[in-house]
């Protein structure tokens, strides 16, 4: 191992190729899936920023967007299961944004309680906003739907109209950003008042429980789910909350799509690794040749190659970690969210790294191919 160094720390200039490479490997292995990660932590905002243990809504419903009308008499069936404390309904709909100055947009309306200890008043709500919302037609959306990507206009009364019917901005929040449909906070109220006949009488898109304690949510959520699995379905909010990133990411075109940029990055950054190695392992070729001339066995070789390889690899990825973290705090300045929590580094470093070692794998043939004799003339 310490001769593979000596000769990666000899032969720097001949190998720092090869390491870039890895490096930029590592960087976009890493970035391109914690944007991924980042982008899709917006599909379930809606979940991630209310105080709710446990979402019950339709049968087999995939995501928090695609949630379906359930009857709000389904609150006696959920406050008789031991352990929940309190039950509330939550309103989640598609409707249709009219601009004042012409034109339409597909907006999500989020209705909820607004009472101080409420589980689905946002959290990103302050007391004066949650007041301003109680009044009827108030609405509240992120400011990056007015200011950014503008697809939400208001006139200069701060109007505008939602399936037909008048609102009013009251304020802007920050933090709720969408993939799709721009998120609209209103009141449970004034939710229904907007959606009409699309949200029936006695009815909700979802009950959202408090529980007595964050592991009695699980039991909970599984009782609701093995005894009303035909009517509705349970999850606490982290399993809901991660079925709906899965869902966008694995069922739609936008998940496919980034998820093959990340592959692709893996790709890239793994033929060039192993041409770089190739090629600094023939130019080697005199020195392995006067090794072997000299009795060293040729699986001292494959070693040697192997064992640069990975220290290849490993410099890379060090390199590769601040270079990240700068860029992600970079993102951070422009709205971008890039997730880089340890599992998204700790998987970008060993793929980087066995990428490493199968481009050494590579390298070995140019080891084989080696004749003392021949090349020693």
């Amino acid at each position: 191992m310490s001769y593979a160094l000596q000769t990666l720390w000899h032969e720097r200039q001949r190998y720092a190729s090869g390491v870039l490479a890895v490096t930029f490997s590592a960087m976009l292995i890493a970035l391109q899936c914690g944007l991924m990660l980042g982008l899709f932590k917006i599909t379930s905002i809606p979940i991630d920023n209310t105080t709710a243990d446990v979402w019950v809504g339709a049968p087999k419903v995939p995501s928090v967007d695609l949630g379906k009308p359930i009857p709000v008499s389904f609150v006696s069936r959920v406050e008789g299961t031991p352990g929940v404390t309190s039950v509330e309904s939550y309103i989640a709909n598609f409707a249709n944004f009219t601009k004042p100055g012409g034109g339409t947009e597909l907006c999500y309306l989020l209705g909820c309680r607004l009472d101080d200890d409420a589980a689905g008043s946002p959290v990103v709500l302050t007391r004066e906003q949650r007041e301003a919302l109680t009044m009827p037609g108030a609405v509240i959306v992120d400011e990056s739907d007015l200011t950014v990507t503008k697809r939400l206009g208001f006139d200069q009364n701060e109007k505008a109209k939602i399936n037909g019917k008048e609102v009013r901005r009251v304020d802007t929040v920050r933090g709720l950003k969408s993939l799709a449909a721009p998120w609209v906070l209103c009141s449970e109220h004034t939710a229904r008042q907007l959606l009409g006949f699309l949200m029936p009488p006695e009815h909700t898109t979802y009950l959202l429980v408090r529980c007595d304690s964050p592991a009695r949510a699980k039991e909970v959520a599984a009782d609701l789910q093995a005894q009303h699995a035909d009517d509705m379905s349970a999850f606490t909010a982290e399993e809901f909350s991660r079925k709906s990133r899965l869902y966008w990411l694995l069922r739609t075109k936008a998940g496919v799509a980034i998820g093959y940029a990340a592959l692709l990055g893996l790709v890239v950054g793994a033929v060039i690794t192993a041409q770089t190695l190739y090629s600094a392992t023939v130019a080697n070729a005199k020195e392995f040749a006067i090794l072997l001339a000299l009795g060293v066995p040729r699986w001292r070789l494959y070693l040697m190659v192997l064992t640069q390889s990975f220290w290849v690899g490993v410099i890379g990825v060090l390199v590769a970690y601040p270079v990240c973290l700068g860029l992600q705090l970079g993102a951070k300045q422009i709205g971008a969210d890039i997730d880089l929590r340890w599992e998204v580094l700790l998987g970008a470093a060993v793929v980087t790294v066995g990428m490493s070692l199968i481009a050494g794998l590579f390298a070995l043939r140019a080891v084989r191919q080696i004749e003392p004799m021949a090349l020693l003339r």
